[in-house]
Order: structure tokens, then sequence, then C-alpha cells
């Protein structure tokens, strides 16, 4: 058996929550992802507007960055902040994937297992697919 709350092998598992108990989980947890996704959004169009200040401020400098001792400098701003944004547009489109999962019903069920994701997993990490069993152990979803 596995606990709900921890995901744990071993321990008991904790009953199914009432309908209204569970409307009112589910209430909370997408205000949670939405205000998760809203975060990445703001921070995703301040990423793209740097990128465009970088992409400015470039286009006066020499296109030779191997020459130029400020290229490094703007390749690596420009690397650096790349990096950012995609990792801004992950973390967005895992908000409306775990979003998208709590609609269909399945927003605590591990993708791999089918088990419990757990509670305690969930409120550490809202986005989370899979549990703690599956994600240590390197498991994809089935």
């Amino acid at each position: 058996m596995t606990d709900a709350d921890t995901g744990t092998p071993g321990e008991t598992t904790v009953a199914p929550a009432a309908p209204r108990e569970r409307e009112a989980r589910d209430a909370v947890v997408r205000a949670r992802l939405l205000a998760l996704r809203d975060e990445t959004e703001v921070r995703r169009e301040a990423l793209r507007r740097d990128v465009a200040g970088i992409v400015e401020a470039s286009k006066d400098s020499n296109a030779d960055d191997e020459h130029d001792p400020d290229g490094a400098t703007i390749a690596f701003e420009r690397a650096q902040v790349g990096a950012l944004l995609r990792l801004a547009e992950q973390q967005s489109a895992e908000a409306e994937a775990a979003l998208a999962r709590l609609d269909a019903g399945t927003y605590e069920t591990c993708e791999t297992c089918g088990g419990p994701v757990g509670q305690a997993r969930l409120a550490v990490r809202p986005t989370a697919r899979r549990c703690i069993a599956c994600a240590s152990a390197g498991r994809t979803a089935r």
C-alpha cells in the first residue's frame, strides 16, 4: 500500500476526499496553478524584452563575436537569457498541463504507475506528473 500524502511504500492509503472537500481542494489547486502560470507569463514577457534589448544592443556592435572584446559577453547574455526564457516556457507549459489534468480528474494520479502522486509532493511541486517512486526510478509515462 501507499500513503496518498507521501507516496511512501508500506504505509496506509488515505481515503478519497468527499465531493465538497475535493471541490474545495481543487479550487485551491486551480488558483495556485493559475497563479504559477501567470507568474511564469510575466517572467516570459520580461525575458522576451531582455532578449529584444540584447539583440538591439548588439546591432551596433561588431558582428564577429569571436574577435570583439564585448562579443563573448553579448553571446553569453543572449545564451543565458535564452535559457531562462526556455525554462519559463517549460514551466508555463507544465502549469497548463497540470490544469488540464485537474480538469480531467487525473491531477493526483501518477502518469507512470497510476498510483497517487501524493498530497505532500503536490504541495511542494504542484505540476508533478509522477509519484516519488516513479520519479526517483526515472520511469516514464506508460
